[in-house]
């Protein structure tokens, strides 16, 4: 870092030269051309440290000859001239990676086709279709019996056809709806997509005039600010910068921080991570030609510019390999639009590699839910298959036994597409019953629940990147919150202030200070604070003045307008150029310094930070009258108990601002930094408050209300952090709880060796509340304790709120991670689940209702599915193997299915939250989805429901006085006793879905019903369409008219119910003792026997897939799924890691991958670790 200095030194006279070169640049025009072409600077970004440096200099003498080729100035950046910017994208490309192309409607029709029930429908309604239009001759027919007789009489022989082509027409309908459905998901995803990505924008410098612009709109030559915490949007070289650390673990797979330095490293690559410092660069490459973008070409995300490439001779061996790769195609196909974006996947450097190898590997990371359902489908699916092969073989020995043995027929040729219209009949019946059992509505009801409350929990603030976050809140146990800025309105204001060896408990006036101490107090504030941060006028009028950058050191830069001065002038007076050498905040500092040059060459250093960490360095303190004077370890004692412990217990943040006066010569040794900033002088110790958010108290009181433990881990000291925990309800005064702070946390967790070991920690997490002085290892720390732990039934579900770039460790490893949307760094957000748009403590709360509102949804549906299904199968089976003819036929069967399916998802699915939902504690993660009150609903309607069919089917003829149904003839007309059947079996299931609509035993099932528009609408809307199918379906539905006597009774009938869900619900649960629930989660050691055999085959299989040199990829591509099999209803966004060290020699050994990290496969431990054997009896702690 001498380097650094010493070109600082040399800044001036620099500078001047090039705004000469600049000024002359404009006059040497290339022709209208720049002087560095497309090729040049793509390969030069290729290169790293010295062959970089060197390659610069002998093409472009230094980066200002650079600058001055690209047509822009390092201090003024680019003029905002459109036409100028406009050339700039043709010659160097947009910031910006084509968009893979959507799946078209018909992709996602011929997928919904694929669904297995409905080929066997089809293929049986094609073979029912074709039999129906061959005619055996007349006179022949009596010898095959009276099969075909009734149908003549009528008239009617050539409707057969009706039935087949009704089914067919019923396919198409449900292929319709998935494939709609799949798309309108896929839209509303990449609707999301862009939205994140218009709000990414970075800071340029055009006209001289910083300004924020979306990252789309970057161009080559313009000039960057960079500064902790951003995601670099293009390939860039640096300028000038400032203690500058970049993570670019995401393209080497190094995880060491590189040092970067305008004379050493200058190459700064797109889709690296700013973890400290901050400078300006140049920018060299966009979109598809910077680093990142030439590997998403690779992996087939820029499809239009392989193309490109193909033709390029340079490039024909690289895209051969590519072509080679069988599962190119596949990968393009998972490819979703991509603008070069930081907030892409959860997985910071990933894209989801297990997309690509789904042949060979099964995802494990399902969400709790999901693990829940795949289960219960399965089983579901097997009753049904048994079911239907049991009818069919039933209705067909039947048949053939009453035929041929009992009449003693004989098989005659002639008789043969008569006999096999029967067995196509039986067979269709069979396929019938398997569709109904069948529960395809499941994964469309989830989609739907799910899709409807990310898009509702938009309006709440609540911007959700993975779909199953949504879900997973509903179970969260604990939430680890910070506090600046979440539970706070991270308005910082100075209140309090040290000044002068006097204390003063509101703002001072300026005459009560030293003038010479004044001055001091406004030269460091302004000059040693980032020139990020400033105080803007307020939006509105009599609106509080707007903050812009880092919070605290607004709220030290609005004490000094409050002391009647102003920071401005000072800094136009030492620009930030002018900064000789500045040591960044980070968090192990946990303080920032500043050095300045002064007229007589000697330097002087301003530091500010926390205040017991500062006050340690110092070693004088300003009197009354602005002069140094001792300040020994015991004064400092005196000052943390007099001053900074009251200040703590109020609250208040404490910041401690010193200076130092260095000499000019020697120099100092700028690297030594503990050398450096030691023998301050204290000018003032201020106490900043940061509010409690106003609502967050009451928010916190939900959630404790509901089951969830708020946990506050934050980096203040601990007096500051007791003090707004307990204004925020966190901490009860007689509670039994601890404070911590990070060196004890640490110093309890750890054994002899240093080693953390999980029984310490469980000894604490329970009772802990709050954290304080915390490092992000502690954090992570804490949530990965918590996460691990056995001590309670259910493993604990932890939701991390976090803003800053040290956050992301401990946002990935949570269960949910919540990003701040306004404070939040780029890798905060890049790294969590849900993204808080407006950082509020309180919009965790709502998205805590919506998550369990998804799982409820889902129970209802079940519970309604469900009944549907008993009732559907056990008619239809019983029926046919008593009347060999299933009294519900296959058309209204899909009429049926389409109801329960599609209709009800949508009806249950988009039921709106209500505050009762907080009421109640968490849902664990192995608790059974169907609960014994839901198991006790399902079963009661259904014994309902099938008394209410079988009375009909036997006995309906005579109560309503009409002809029986029952033995008709292949082919005979509708009759009105089964359509009553029919359509009591449908008005029953309408009114059913109201009361699916409750699931813990409510009794009033009408609550809020008429306040969710969509169930109303569906229900009233299915109710018309039965009308018309009853009155006018005719043959295509096996349908006759009802009169308004049997259409009242079947109402009457439907409506009871109501009722009976009322006596249901009087039966005590507990009474019925032989209630099983279903739908469990995995146990635990079948999910560690099944993680032991994936995890070898995963890494088998990449390990293979890198010998192969076709691992070169990048950052994550979010999609959505877009199968609606039950199985994968939501696919996890796997996390693989391992990365491509130098992209260059990659592209030279394509074939032989030499140096490739080595692959860590990381498995966290999201919906695996289930409840724990230990402490069966016991509840958990708090």
């Amino acid at each position: 870092m001498g380097d650094i200095a010493n070109s600082s030194v040399q800044f001036y006279p620099k500078k001047k030269r090039v705004s000469g070169a600049a000024g002359g640049g404009g006059e040497v025009n290339h022709a209208g051309d720049f002087g560095a072409t497309l090729e040049e600077l793509r390969d030069l970004m290729e290169l790293r440290g010295p062959e970089a440096l060197q390659k610069i200099e002998e093409i472009y003498d230094s980066t200002e000859g650079l600058c001055q080729r690209l047509k822009t100035s390092p201090n003024e950046g680019l003029s905002d001239n459109a036409v100028d910017l406009e050339k700039r994208r043709e010659v160097f490309g947009q910031n910006f990676i084509p968009p893979k192309k959507a799946k078209t409607f018909l992709e996602l029709v011929w997928e919904a086709l694929q669904d297995v029930t409905l080929i066997i429908l089809e293929v049986a309604a094609l073979i029912s279709l074709g039999l129906s239009f061959y005619q055996p001759p007349g006179e022949e027919s009596e010898a095959c019996g009276n099969v075909a007789s009734g149908a003549e009489d009528e008239g009617e022989a050539e409707a057969g056809w009706i039935e087949g082509a009704a089914i067919l027409l019923s396919v198409v309908c449900v292929v319709l709806v998935t494939a709609f459905n799949d798309w309108s998901k896929e839209k509303q995803f990449r609707g999301l997509q862009s939205r994140i990505e218009q709000e990414q924008r970075f800071a340029v410098v055009r006209n001289g005039t910083v300004i924020q612009i979306p990252v789309a709109e970057l161009v080559v030559g313009d000039v960057a600010q960079v500064k902790y915490g951003d995601l670099l949007p293009a390939d860039g070289i640096l300028i000038q910068g400032n203690d500058l650390k970049i993570d670019e673990s995401s393209l080497t797979g190094e995880s060491d921080h590189v040092r970067k330095d305008a004379d050493k490293d200058p190459m700064l690559l797109s889709g690296t991570h700013v973890m400290e410092g901050s400078g300006r660069m140049v920018v060299t490459a966009v979109g598809v030609n910077s680093q990142t973008g030439i590997i998403f070409t690779l992996l087939g995300a820029g499809e239009a510019e392989e193309e490109k490439e193909k033709k390029e001779p340079k490039k024909g061996k690289q895209d051969g390999t590519l072509e080679n790769n069988p599962n190119k195609a596949k990968k393009q196909d998972e490819a979703v639009a991509m603008e070069m974006q930081p907030l892409k996947s959860a997985e910071g450097g990933e894209v989801e590699e297990k997309e690509k190898k789904k042949a060979n590997v099964s995802k494990k990371e399902k969400s709790v839910l999901q693990g829940k359902l795949t289960k219960l489908a399965v089983q579901i699916g097997k009753a049904g298959l048994v079911m239907s092969a049991i009818t069919v073989i039933i209705l067909v020995l039947y048949f053939v036994i009453e035929t041929f043995v009992v009449q003693g027929r004989e098989w005659k040729a002639e008789c043969t597409p008569v006999y096999v219209q029967y067995f196509v009949k039986f067979f269709i019946i069979g396929v019938t019953v398997l569709v109904v059992a069948v529960p395809e509505g499941l994964p469309l009801a989830v989609t739907i629940s799910l899709a409807y409350s990310v898009k509702k929990m938009m309006k709440d603030n609540n911007l959700v990147r993975h779909l199953d976050a949504c879900e997973t809140m509903g179970n969260a146990t604990a939430i680890c919150s910070d506090k600046t800025g979440t539970l706070t309105t991270n308005r910082m204001t100075v209140v309090q202030a040290f000044v002068g060896d006097q204390l003063f408990t509101a703002v001072p006036d300026p005459n009560q200070i030293n003038s010479k101490t004044l001055e001091l107090i406004v030269s460091a504030i302004a000059i040693n604070c980032a020139y990020t941060s400033k105080i803007m006028v307020a939006d509105q009028e009599g609106g509080l003045p707007k903050q812009v950058g880092n919070k605290t050191e607004c709220g030290l830069l609005g004490f000094v307008l409050d002391l009647k001065r102003d920071y401005a002038p000072v800094r136009e007076q030492i620009p930030e150029e002018k900064l000789y050498k500045v040591y960044t905040f980070n968090s192990v500092r946990k303080s920032m310094s500043t050095v300045i040059q002064l007229p007589d060459r000697s330097f002087r250093l301003y530091s500010k930070g926390a205040s017991e960490i500062l006050l340690k360095k110092c070693t004088s303190i300003l009197d009354a009258g602005g002069e140094p004077r001792n300040f020994r370890p015991r004064d400092r004692d005196d000052m943390v108990k007099n001053v900074i412990e009251p200040m703590a217990c109020d609250g208040l943040r404490t910041i401690c601002v010193a200076y130092r006066d260095l000499p000019a010569s020697p120099e100092p040794d700028w690297e030594n930094e503990a050398d450096i900033i030691t023998n301050l002088v204290c000018i003032t110790v201020v106490g900043i408050e940061d509010p409690v958010r106003p609502e967050v108290p009451d928010a916190i009181v939900r959630c404790q209300r509901a089951g969830i433990t708020v946990r506050m881990v934050t980096g203040d000291n601990i007096n500051t952090a007791r003090a707004i925990a307990a204004k925020c309800g966190i901490i009860q005064p007689g509670d039994d709880f601890i404070c911590l702070e990070g060196k004890d946390f640490n110093r309890r967790i750890r054994n002899e060796k240093g080693e953390i070991e999980q029984e310490r920690i469980d000894k604490i997490w329970p009772k802990l509340r709050v954290l304080a002085r915390s490092s992000p290892t502690d954090k992570h720390t804490l949530v990965k304790g918590i996460i691990d732990s056995t001590v309670c039934e259910q493993r604990q579900v932890v939701a991390v709120t976090g803003d800053g770039t040290n956050d992301g460790p401990a946002l990935k490893k949570a269960d949910v991670g919540f990003a701040m949307g306004i404070a939040g760094t780029d890798v905060a957000k890049e790294a969590s689940d849900i993204i808080l748009t407006d950082d509020n403590f309180s919009s965790i709360v709502k998205a805590v209702m919506w998550g369990r509102n998804v799982y409820d949804s889902i129970s209802k549906f079940l519970q309604f599915q469900l009944t549907v299904n008993v009732v559907a199968v056990i008619v239809a089976f019983t029926g046919a193997c008593i009347t060999q003819d299933s009294p519900l036929k296959a058309v209204q069967m899909l009429w049926v299915n389409l109801i329960m399916d599609t209709f009800a998802s949508l009806a249950l699915a988009t039921e709106p939250p209500t505050e009762s939902l907080l009421l109640r504690k968490p849902y664990g993660r192995n608790n059974p989805l169907i609960s014994l009150t839901m198991m006790k609903n399902i079963l009661g309607h259904a014994i309902y429901q099938l008394i209410i069919i079988f009375t009909l089917l036997f006995a309906g003829e005579k109560i309503f006085n009409i002809d029986c149904g029952r033995n008709a003839p292949l082919h005979s007309p509708p009759s009105e006793h089964y359509t009553i059947i029919f359509n009591t079996f449908v008005l029953m299931q309408l009114f059913n879905e109201i009361n699916a609509r409750k699931i813990h035993g409510e009794r009033n099932v009408f609550d809020g019903m008429f306040s969710n528009p969509i169930f109303c609408s569906i229900v009233f809307g299915t109710f018309g369409i039965q009308i018309v199918i009853v009155q006018w379906g005719g043959k295509p539905f096996s349908c006759a008219p009802l009169n308004v006597e049997q259409w009242l009774w079947c109402l009457f009938v439907g409506l009871g119910e109501l009722l009976w869900g009322q006596v249901i619900a009087t039966v005590p649960t507990s009474q019925l003792k032989f209630l099983k629930e279903a739908g469990h989660g995995t146990g635990r050691d079948e999910i560690m026997d099944e993680d032991m055999a994936e995890d070898e085959e995963e890494i088998d299989h990449a390990e293979r897939e890198l010998r192969r040199g076709q691992i070169l990829w990048f950052r994550g591509l979010n999609r959505i799924q877009t199968q609606m099999e039950v199985v994968s209803t939501f696919k996890r966004s796997g996390s693989f890691q391992g990365a491509v060290r130098r992209r260059s020699s990659v592209l030279s050994q394509l074939h032989e991958v030499t140096n490739i990290s080595t692959p860590t496969h990381v498995v966290l431990s999201t919906a695996n670790a289930t409840g724990a054997p230990g402490n069966p009896g016991g509840e958990c702690l708090p």
